[in-house]
């Protein structure tokens, strides 16, 4: 990579240690009709980068898991991959850089993604699902299980993905904005791969977190009741 000494300084406002810094990064193009969107949630080990149309919604692709950083060099272990099925990919590697404060995959200038405000809330982290409620003792499913719903939530977005991290077979997924104050959950969905009609719906719920614990009770985007109870992972 050509003054790679100087390209590494650039990357040192937004990069810990071999780890990306934690957060949510998005980029976009115009497209003929709309607009395609790409979005990064990152923790200090985990990411999930997700591509998805606006106006007219359309979802495009998920995948994510456990990454490394060697200087320039991303390395992502996949948990998921939506396209598993046409690229047979579990692992997913990539040159990153930052010009100018923006993260860039691949030397892409013409795209590169801009870090979103931080914006902390109770529930960010890495969530999975444990059980329905109420807790009463029942059985969960646990990490060690190899099908897996995952919600990652972090400054203001979710995403939650449904997949089979043996098999990689890729269940679904959604996202959006969410808020989360005085036992109010809301999600506003930007994307949904199982039903594009959705976007733009907004969700309420009522929440309570139990230490390392999640209850989550409302309706789902059918409009039936439920209760359920995620664990942090």
């Amino acid at each position: 990579m050509k003054n790679c000494a100087a390209f590494l300084l650039l990357l040192l406002p937004l990069m810990m240690l071999g780890q990306i810094a934690p957060g949510v990064y998005t980029a976009s193009e115009t497209l003929e009709n709309g607009k395609r969107n790409y979005q990064l949630l990152v923790t200090d080990s985990y990411m999930v980068h997700t591509v998805y149309n606006s106006n007219p919604a359309k979802f495009i692709s998920t995948m994510g898991g456990y990454y490394t950083v060697d200087q320039d060099s991303l390395k992502i272990t996949l948990e998921f991959n939506s396209d598993f099925e046409k690229t047979g990919e579990r692992e997913h590697r990539a040159y990153i850089g930052f010009q100018s404060g923006q993260l860039v995959f691949n030397e892409n200038s013409a795209r590169p993604y801009t870090r979103q405000p931080e914006v902390a809330q109770l529930l960010d982290g890495l969530w999975l699902f444990a059980t329905r409620g109420p807790d009463t003792g029942q059985e969960r499913r646990g990490d060690s299980a190899p099908r897996k719903t995952l919600k990652f939530l972090t400054d203001g977005h979710f995403q939650w993905i449904a997949y089979n991290v043996e098999t990689m077979d890729f269940r679904g997924t959604g996202g959006g904005r969410y808020a989360a104050e005085q036992g109010n959950y809301t999600e506003v969905i930007e994307f949904f791969s199982r039903d594009d009609s959705r976007v733009g719906a907004e969700l309420s719920f009522e929440f309570e977190r139990k230490g390392d614990d999640w209850h989550h009770k409302g309706k789902n985007s059918k409009g039936e009741p439920m209760y359920e109870i995620w664990s942090l992972r």
